[in-house]
């Protein structure tokens, strides 16, 4: 009770002066009814409280802790209202008096749990730049930016240097009124925070995007990897496709890309769906775009296929491929898989693939589901257990934190939240969403490996971060998670011209010593670094690539029979 309380008092914080008057009002109009004798003006305070709302509503806070607080309001005026036009002649009877009290009791109901989420869903303005110039909406984004973007001194962002860097290309986009430069700046600026959570929410890039469509829509039928030592191998052919008929087969090693050593021709690909927050990502996306290009460009290529020493130059054409190699080499998660399924192979060992943190269509209590799977495993004696985290996007941060009680045995802290608190100016912990895990009904002791890539992502990251360093775990992948564990609440938005919206993360994720956790730096260096780390090498290629094995997998069992 006395930890509720304290985190009723500290929610105040995120109240704007709107709010905290209204709820002054409400607790003033509450005592009012238990203390005070009859008197008619008594009756306008809430009247008062009407006319505040609405003027909170007019500046623009809209924001569901708002809504929730404006509710008890008009509670409150509809309660009292008739004694305005119909005043008491006799004073209150003590039994109205409490029935007044338990009316509005229950009525300040809305504002109470108000408080109880108020960090999550406090006033959070989103900025209307879509009225000025390309360089005014840009300078007063950066601005806005380098007060309230959570990770500014994490990823020691110059933000005079920004502003140097990039205002002088929306510039030029302005005197040439050309909206494709100014999209194109509008992304290299965002991309260069190196945070997955950023993103344009309505760029609709497979859709009708056309400058996306103009630069990378075309593809010629192969996506490549980069192995740990440079080369650049064909991982992905479409049947029929000019690479296919020029001769190119999977694993074919590309030695130039128009014309240009694959190296530097790496370095120049700059698209991708996403901000890639680590090295890992960006490596893996740039493998993915250097094949794409404007439909209808001719690609000089040089290329060696596996087992053969000669090298073959060839000219490739990209075509309308509707992105055919992009999306292949994208996991998209389907509403009809569960988020948890579990299977024990044949080695005895319990494998348990997680592909997101939600509830799903057809598992309502994916925590629940999880439980029973582990329960089953110890039942069956298993020797040890594969967490497989793949490609998992996130969800919700409640949810992991529940899970991780199934593999500890005493209570710990999996997170402390902070926010840009406007009313002082400073990142403040909210301290009714501190997250603590606790041990769960069942409890699995014995040796655990997490499988991870660098498509782990938000709250995907959680569990790896949490339990990363236990004695009985390891974490295993070819790279670190994606490296973006910010907190998404009440988010930065800004709606920019051309009819852009954009949105950052609120919220720092912060570890039991109150530090940083998840999200990657300025170098890229971030994530959740595999403790063994599967090297992507021409064996591993072949095995992943050509022959279909699960690697990651294969190096987990392994692991576990140590």
């Amino acid at each position: 009770m006395m930890s509720f309380m304290l985190n009723m008092f500290d929610s105040l914080k995120w109240l704007t002066g709107w709010e905290m008057i209204l709820c002054a009002l409400y607790l003033f109009v509450l005592l009012g009814y238990a203390f005070l004798k009859n008197h008619r003006w008594f009756y306008f305070i809430p009247v008062a409280g009407v006319l505040i709302a609405v003027i909170s509503l007019i500046t623009g806070d809209d924001s569901i802790l708002a809504l929730l607080i404006y509710s008890s309001t008009a509670i409150l005026f509809l309660c009292t209202v008739r004694r305005i036009f119909k005043p008491a002649i006799k004073p209150l009877s003590p039994k109205f008096q409490t029935v007044m009290v338990i009316v509005f009791v229950l009525g300040s109901l809305p504002t109470l749990l108000a408080l109880t989420i108020a960090g999550e869903v406090r006033y959070n303005p989103v900025s209307d730049l879509s009225h000025k110039s390309y360089t005014q909406a840009f300078n007063a984004m950066n601005e806005r930016l380098s007060t309230e973007y959570p990770f500014g001194d994490w990823k020691q962002i110059d933000w005079e240097a920004k502003k140097n860097k990039y205002g002088p290309i929306f510039r030029q986009a302005e005197i040439n009124q050309d909206p494709n430069l100014y999209y194109k700046t509008l992304r290299d600026y965002l991309f260069s925070f190196r945070d997955g959570h950023i993103q344009i929410v309505n760029e609709h890039l497979y859709d009708d995007n056309s400058v996306f469509k103009h630069e990378v829509g075309g593809g010629v039928g192969i996506s490549t990897i980069q192995l740990d030592d440079g080369k650049v191998l064909v991982s992905l052919l479409i049947p029929g496709s000019p690479a296919d008929q020029c001769g190119i087969k999977p694993g074919a090693e590309i030695i130039s890309w128009a014309g240009k050593d694959v190296q530097k021709a790496l370095d120049g690909v700059s698209w991708s769906e996403n901000p890639p927050a680590t090295e890992g990502d960006r490596i893996q996306n740039q493998g993915r775009f250097l094949a794409r290009a404007p439909v209808g460009q001719n690609i000089q290529v040089k290329f060696r296929n596996q087992d053969d020493p000669a090298v073959i130059t060839a000219t490739l054409t990209a075509y309308d491929d509707q992105y055919e190699t992009l999306k292949k080499t994208r996991v998209k998660l389907k509403k009809e898989d569960p988020p948890v399924e579990g299977q024990i192979l044949k080695e005895k060992y319990g494998y348990v693939k997680i592909r997101y943190y939600l509830p799903g269509t057809k598992q309502s209590d994916p925590a629940k589901a999880l439980e029973d799977i582990i329960k089953e495993f110890q039942e069956k004696l298993v020797k040890g257990i594969i967490i497989d985290l793949r490609d998992n996007p996130g969800g919700d941060d409640d949810l992991v934190a529940q899970m991780a009680g199934l593999f500890v045995n005493g209570k710990r802290i999996f997170e402390y939240v902070s926010y840009y608190n406007r009313n002082t100016g400073r990142f403040e912990i909210n301290r009714a969403e501190t997250r603590t895990v606790q041990p769960s009904r069942v409890y699995f002791p014995g040796k655990i490996a997490i499988l991870i890539n660098h498509n782990t992502a938000s709250s995907g990251e959680g569990l790896p971060l949490f339990l990363q360093g236990m004695p009985n775990v390891k974490i295993i992948g070819f790279t670190s998670t994606n490296g973006s564990f910010g907190v998404v609440s009440a988010p930065i938005e800004m709606n920019m011209p051309e009819g852009y919206v954009v949105r950052f993360p609120d919220g720092r994720s912060l570890d039991q010593n109150q530090q940083i956790q998840g999200d990657s730096d300025e170098r890229g260096h971030g994530g959740v670094t595999p403790d063994i780390k599967v090297p992507m090498n021409g064996q591993t290629f072949k095995m992943k690539v050509i022959e279909g094995q699960d690697v990651e997998l294969n190096y987990a069992l392994a692991s576990l029979n140590d």
